[in-house]
């Protein structure tokens, strides 16, 4: 089975922090995938624009670079990374200087047919001098389309603020906020499980599900990323990329797959989440960070390690784990357990729907008490969808039940390459669907839920909770769950 491709119109791409790890590691790739396949040739153009003085061809040899280091080596083809690197061009520009405002419109072509798009992958205080850039220099065209990346504030009020600054210029159906989970390919097939299969809709609900656990999981650490311990796994992880999963898991059917009906359905879940206020926190939060590990056969630096002398004795957080509640009839007394951390047991993002157990056992006698079914849904790595099940153990003997799953694994079922996440979000800008990506209510609804946890933390004299690099997190986020009788699930991890 081959997936179809469907070439998108001729475009002009404007990259503002060009020369960026996001851009080089990311954005460069995931566009050479695109073209490798034929979605767009030559008639489309990348435009790098950053401060560094770069030419043309200084700009295309580091485009060519990061298709070398980057792209595994089983999709390098010298031919085609020859013409990929034909359509890139570079402006050097500081823009947060209007005084050393240069000129873009040489590169830019005034072909109506030809799709505008910028891509802010710079820090949030750009938006908006890049936003008033092009405005003022009239390369802002109506029909343009701008992307702006993560973080969008650390509050409800900052990220007002930064949208504030963006809309001054940009409506708000010319705004793409990007949260690259949302492209990846196992999380679009959790819309493709609920809503074109009979099967599980009629059951997803109370009724039939008794709770539902979002993991997203790194076995790496903070490093030496800076602006982590500004930000922790609350603001870095919780408020974006897992309350958009938590959305497509818990939203009604939208009435149709337009993008703005879509995200109509995740608004009315962020305003269903029951409030986490006052001494709710302490309750149904957990908030950790990892420690180093020293043996004969490893050594780990803890976070407090890797931090610049200023800022040891941080108590930001490495591992967040909450219970939420939605508070509308579907999800009723259906609690959603999320947790996220750095350096735990195994990288995976997987999604556990755990359904209730069957109301009465016929099997008094088997060897092996029935298992509540489970759905769990991997978004990385293996992604795929996995439903386990209760079958008779073969062989003569008597009845024993043993829980067997039902195994549908992407790279197993599809012959071709799974395409990165950001490949479809950046072609959907040029196609104008904004189904997967943010919209300003959802974000600020997101923020609201979110800053009350954030300040009891704040105002809190509890420590952080600590745990052991390579673990599953604080003993805490196990109480959390345990005590309302469940357990993690941890699969085969």
């Amino acid at each position: 089975m081959s997936s179809r491709i469907i070439p998108v119109q001729p475009f002009d791409y404007v990259v503002f922090g060009a020369t960026g790890d996001l851009t080089k590691r990311k954005l460069i790739p995931a566009l050479y995938h695109r073209f490798k396949d034929g979605q767009f040739d030559e008639q489309s153009h990348i435009i790098g624009v950053s401060r560094s003085k770069l030419s043309d061809a200084d700009f295309q040899k580091l485009a060519r670079d990061a298709v070398t280091e980057f792209v595994e080596k089983e999709y390098q083809d010298a031919a085609i990374i020859d013409r990929f690197v034909t359509i890139f061009s570079y402006v050097a520009n500081d823009v947060s200087d209007p005084t050393k405002w240069t000129d873009l419109g040489k590169a830019l072509r005034d072909d109506p047919k030809i799709v505008r798009a910028f891509y802010l992958a710079v820090a949030p205080d750009l938006f908006e001098p890049i936003a008033e850039y092009l405005s003022k220099k009239k390369y802002y065209r109506r029909d343009a389309r701008v992307v702006i990346e993560k973080p969008l504030g650390h509050d409800l009020a900052s990220s007002m603020e930064i949208n504030d600054g963006v809309s001054k210029i940009f409506k708000e159906d010319q705004v793409y906020r990007i949260d690259h989970y949302l492209g990846k390919e196992t999380v679009q097939n959790l819309l493709a499980l609920r809503f074109a299969n009979t099967l599980f809709e009629p059951i997803w609900n109370s009724a039939h599900i008794d709770h539902v656990q979002l993991t997203v999981a790194e076995s790496v650490g903070a490093g030496t990323r800076g602006y982590y311990d500004e930000s922790g796994a609350l603001r870095d992880m919780i408020q974006n990329h897992m309350l958009q999963l938590l959305c497509l898991v818990a939203m009604e059917p939208p009435a149709s797959d337009d993008a703005n009906a879509l995200r109509d359905e995740k608004l009315k879940v962020l305003r269903s989440l029951k409030p986490i206020v006052n001494g709710d926190v302490a309750r149904m939060t957990v908030r950790g960070q990892y420690r180093g590990v020293k043996s004969e056969t490893t050594s780990v630096a803890g976070y407090q390690d890797e931090l610049p002398e200023a800022k040891k004795g941080s108590r930001t957080e490495t591992f967040v784990a909450l219970k939420a509640e939605i508070e509308n009839w579907r999800w009723a007394g259906v609690p959603f357990y999320l947790r996220t951390g750095k350096r735990m047991a195994s990288r995976v993002s997987e999604i556990c729907i755990q359904f209730r157990s069957i109301p009465h056992s016929i099997f008094d006698h088997a060897e092996g008490a029935p298992k509540a079914n489970k759905l769990i849904i991997r978004l990385q790595p293996d992604e795929g969808v996995k439903m386990m099940m209760m079958i008779k153990d073969p062989g003569p003997g008597g009845m024993r039940l043993r829980e067997v799953p039902l195994n549908l694994s992407f790279a197993q079922t599809f012959s071709e390459r799974t395409p990165e996440a950001y490949e479809r979000l950046l072609l959907d800008v040029i196609r104008g669907n904004q189904t997967l990506f943010m919209r300003r209510d959802e974000l600020e609804a997101a923020w609201k839920w979110v800053d009350p946890i954030r300040e009891a933390w704040d105002n809190s004299s509890e420590p952080t909770q600590s745990y052991t690099a390579g673990t599953w997190g604080p003993t805490g986020s196990i109480a959390l769950i345990e005590r309302d009788g469940r357990t993690w699930y941890e699969g085969e991890n």
